[in-house]
């Protein structure tokens, strides 16, 4: 039986004032316990979500992370920084870091060895683009990605992982993939690690990601192999999280 998890990703926005708002909103809610629930702050809210989450059950993370452990890496952030102020996960290889950033699976394969080796929980993130979809591409363009850090970290280390499909046309849209077409890639994707390792692709949570919302939650949710959702929009409106998280959980 896999624990579900809900994750939200609050990418570039917030203010002290409204990371304050929505976490106390979040915590008066009080997710289901039986759904591990995450916050993906930006940076320099890292220390106000540590405060204010601890102790209450909800874990927290960060959006990104650098390979590099220390050094002259002007601007990057470090596994040990995101320790230091008690982050449990990372997402990596969001499809806007591929996209805006130029980030290549390689790069994203050594981010996951990095986080994985300082014991904190990747949230890897695989998808396909509108075009690559509509040309039929999409198994071969997530099992590229998936397998880009398995060959690089070796299966066994997605036991210590969460993976997360987001289709990229699907991603701030407002489109969501229909119940049947995420069911589709998540069981060819638990497929795939199973072909590696059968007893870590059984465990492993595989959430679905793109526009999930309180009206849609519980349908996506209600397929075999999604386990959760890696939440962008919705995750910063404290009654939308919850009802998310709620979802997870029936």
């Amino acid at each position: 039986m896999r624990t579900p998890v809900v994750a939200g990703n609050w990418k570039m926005n917030g203010t002290r004032a409204s990371v304050s708002e929505l976490l106390a909103g979040v915590k008066q809610g009080q997710p289901p316990s039986t759904v591990e629930t995450v916050v993906c702050a930006p940076y320099p809210y890292l220390p106000q979500v540590e405060a204010a989450l601890a102790g209450s059950g909800i874990r927290w993370g960060a959006q990104n992370v650098s390979e590099h452990a220390a050094g002259a890496y002007t601007g990057e952030v470090s596994v040990a920084m995101l320790q230091d102020f008690g982050c449990s996960h990372v997402i990596l290889g969001h499809s806007e870091r591929r996209s805006l950033f130029a980030e290549q699976d390689p790069g994203i394969a050594e981010k996951f060895v990095a986080v994985t080796a300082a014991g904190l929980t990747p949230i890897l993130c695989v998808g396909e683009t509108l075009e690559q979809r509509e040309a039929g591409a999409t198994g071969q363009v997530v099992e590229q990605q998936l397998m880009a850090v398995i060959q690089r970290a070796g299966v066994a280390a997605l036991a210590g992982a969460v993976l997360a499909y987001e289709p990229v046309w699907a991603i701030g849209t407002g489109r969501t993939a229909t119940p049947e077409q995420a069911q589709a890639v998540h069981a060819a994707l638990r497929a795939r690690v199973a072909q590696e390792d059968a007893a870590v692709a059984a465990k492993l949570p595989i959430l679905y990601g793109g526009s999930v919302k309180a009206d849609n939650a519980a349908e996506l949710f209600a397929c075999e192999d999604i386990d959760g959702g890696l939440i962008g929009g919705a995750s910063l409106k404290a009654d939308d999280f919850l009802q998310i998280c709620r979802a997870a959980a029936a």
